[in-house]
């Protein structure tokens, strides 16, 4: 396969050389970038779009929650930390995994050898339904075959993704990430971090605060507000 590509988010540099030197051990592992802090690593994960984020938590002035809040499309994230306090937290966040400070060899090529296996495992089911395709959904006892193309709304629920269709709301035990590589991209958008919408359930868009876009769900009261940098890419996707 193809080598995956990474950044390392780390305020201390003695910690980033750390990471580094763990990570020659793997050269299925490029690393293309690395950040001192939040703002830096905003700039470079838009501008590398890696696949693996290795992110501290504690840093100055925003720390790593605040990155993936920032973020619209966020990588498989490990976090790396010396404080064992954030791991139930970090899962809120779908983080891949939690290592702590100092880390370990063999417990980080573990991690690796889980990255690879996730994402070879992505590679094969990248290609993306049709429209017509029918779904089986389940959610505790209620069950629903339905198209795709029927679906309005993809929206993360902590560790679960509420799909709307109809009247109905269920929850899937999938991340958004992963729905995503299956959708077909003409019709399907993503709105933002936490919601995907389909383009033909489309009611109403409107100019919304600081250059965003605020679009109305048909047959429904939804609202959806769409990201800054997410409402350039909607105007040019329909020629605004």
């Amino acid at each position: 396969m193809d080598t995956i590509t990474a950044i390392i988010v780390e305020d201390s540099r003695l910690a980033r050389n750390e990471l580094k030197v763990l990570l020659k051990k793997h050269p299925q592992i490029e690393l293309v970038a690395e950040a001192e802090n939040v703002d830096k690593a905003y700039e470079l994960i838009n501008r590398k779009q890696p696949q693996v984020l290795f992110l501290d938590i504690n840093m100055p002035e925003k720390n790593g929650f605040d990155l993936l809040e920032m973020l619209d499309n966020v990588p498989i994230t490990i976090f790396t930390t010396a404080y064992d306090e954030y791991a139930i937290k970090s899962f809120e966040y779908n983080a891949f995994d939690y290592l702590l400070k100092p880390i370990n060899q063999d417990r980080f090529s573990k991690t690796i050898e889980k990255v690879i296996v996730a994402i070879e495992k992505e590679a094969t089911e990248q290609k993306p339904f049709e429209l017509h395709r029918q779904i089986f959904i389940k959610d505790g006892e209620n069950c629903w075959l339905i198209r795709i193309s029927e679906i309005a709304v993809f929206e993360i629920v902590g560790n679960y993704t509420r799909v709307y269709f109809e009247d109905n709301k269920p929850l899937i035990y999938k991340s958004l990430n992963q729905i995503e590589s299956k959708l077909p991209e003409e019709t399907f958008f993503r709105a933002n971090r936490q919601q995907i919408i389909n383009l033909n359930h489309v009611d109403k868009v409107v100019p919304w605060f600081n250059g965003k876009l605020k679009i109305t769900v048909k047959d429904s009261n939804q609202e959806i507000e769409v990201s800054r940098r997410q409402s350039y890419k909607f105007k040019d996707l329909l020629g605004f």
